[in-house]
């Protein structure tokens, strides 16, 4: 007895070690400066966590934890490694295998308890499941939209809403009918069936503009869903893990939304990005001013203050590290070069802080959108690198834009504009960007790594 009390101490520390590992994490994740820490720290945590669980008296049994160690090794390694412009929907799959997971844990607890199941834990197991079920299915969804096998436009049809609404409803008042009845084990089925369906239903009409708040809003969904489990399994380490991570996904999704002057039922059921597209075709045929790699870097040269506006296009050409070229190039000639970065560029929360710093571009001349927009009127260059949506003047101006009255990275403040695009396409929203017009503007057409290489080449600085 006095050893069992021992290693229920021992397990308890462990814990308890986690969960402040998990709050500095998620502290120090906040600031470029203190990410590595962060990650650190998460690590450890997660480490703690999964130690002191297999310490639990209730494991008789090792060999299956061991095949599961393994497997996820095997499909843990390569998913590591990917490309940073597949971070996004690696991520998305994260959250699908977590919420499988919960999904799972869920659908044993409940058949090992049947019929037993007191009313408390039987509301919570159903939580658990439904924001489980429907979270791997539209975790799934979002990484095919993100990696383009799934169509990254909306695909509506009339009446959508009230049918998803209609599916979400019916699950709950299954889950309402075992809550009062848990002896009913054949309306469970349901309550994993009809939400793995509706988180197909709900990312469907979802445009790719909005992923970035999708994925944070799945990683809540996934956290609260963990958060139930850990009250289906006496866990309170998992009752504290899942609610931060559902707290701070949520916080975030908030935050993004603000950032685009869009509500999450906007998000959810706009269809935001597809009726534009039309409209943008037509206006591809209007008048631009281009410019030579050699011309770029002649009035790049010739600045004092440059800031250099990064989007997903230099995530697709993989152009973090030429930048950082350009960077160096420009700063030995006195030039003063900052970044200015828009809280929904890129295809996921951070993703263009996560290519930078992968470049080691320093963490001070990283700024938000806040910070750089006052600089842009003593600007002598804004260079757009890929941004679209987030550098659009119709947000300030156009009253008929679907993206009117979202903040945005006030470039065409800048003395002269020139952006990196490698055609006139419109961005994500599918709508047309005014600021390709001005006079000051000069598209410079081609792939983001290329140009950006010429460019360094030209002002000297380069290397091949």
């Amino acid at each position: 007895m006095t050893n069992f009390s021992g290693m229920e101490q021992i397990i308890e520390i462990t814990y308890l070690i986690a969960t402040a590992l998990f709050i500095l994490s998620l502290k120090w994740l906040s600031s470029p400066a203190t990410a590595r820490r962060g990650v650190f720290a998460g690590e450890l945590g997660m480490l703690l966590a999964i130690a002191g669980t297999l310490l639990h008296h209730g494991i008789v049994e090792y060999k299956w934890i061991v095949m599961a160690l393994v497997l996820g090794t095997i499909i843990g390694v390569p998913l590591g490694e990917v490309a940073m412009t597949a971070v996004p929907q690696r991520t998305a799959l994260s959250h699908a295998f977590g919420a499988l997971c919960v999904t799972l844990v869920g659908t044993a607890e409940f058949y090992l308890r049947t019929p037993d199941v007191p009313r408390f834990m039987m509301g919570v197991l159903s939580l658990e499941v439904i924001l489980g079920s429907l979270t791997f299915t539209g975790s799934l969804m979002a990484a095919g939209k993100l990696q383009e096998v799934l169509p990254q436009r909306p695909i509506t049809y009339k009446g959508q809403n009230i049918v998803n609404l209609g599916l979400l409803g019916v699950a709950i008042v299954v889950a309402s009918m075992l809550v009062a009845h848990p002896e009913k084990t054949q309306l469970f089925p349901l309550i994993v069936g009809i939400p793995l369906l509706f988180g197909v239903m709900m990312i469907i009409p979802i445009g790719g503009a909005d992923m970035p708040t999708v994925i944070s809003l799945l990683n809540s969904y996934a956290g609260l869903s963990a958060a139930a489990m850990g009250f289906v399994l006496d866990s309170k380490l998992l009752i504290i893990a899942g609610a931060l991570d559902g707290a701070s996904g949520f916080i975030l999704s908030v935050n993004m939304s603000k950032a685009m002057n869009r509500s999450f039922s906007n998000v959810l059921f706009g269809a935001f990005g597809q009726e534009q597209t039309a409209a943008a075709a037509k206006q591809e045929a209007r008048p631009v001013r281009s410019a030579t790699p050699e011309e770029a870097a002649a009035i790049l040269a010739a600045a004092n203050k440059v800031v250099i506006v990064p989007g997903y296009g230099m995530a697709v050409a993989q152009a973090q590290h030429k930048v950082r070229e350009l960077y160096d190039a420009l700063t030995k000639r006195g030039v003063d070069v900052k970044f200015g970065i828009h809280p929904v560029a890129g295809r996921m929360p951070g993703h263009m802080n996560v290519l930078l710093a992968e470049a080691d571009i320093p963490y001070d001349k990283l700024l938000d959108m806040d910070e750089i927009n006052g600089d842009f009127p003593q600007t002598d260059v804004a260079l757009v690198i890929g941004a679209n949506d987030v550098t659009n003047p119709a947000a300030r101006t156009d009253a008929s834009s679907p993206i009117y009255g979202m903040p945005i990275l006030d470039v065409d403040k800048a003395r002269t504009v020139m952006v990196i695009k490698r055609s006139m396409a419109a961005g994500f929203a599918g709508i047309d960007n005014p600021l390709y017009y001005l006079d000051k503007t000069l598209m410079l057409f081609g792939d983001a790594k290329s140009f950006v290489g010429s460019i360094v080449r030209e002002v000297g600085g380069g290397h091949e």
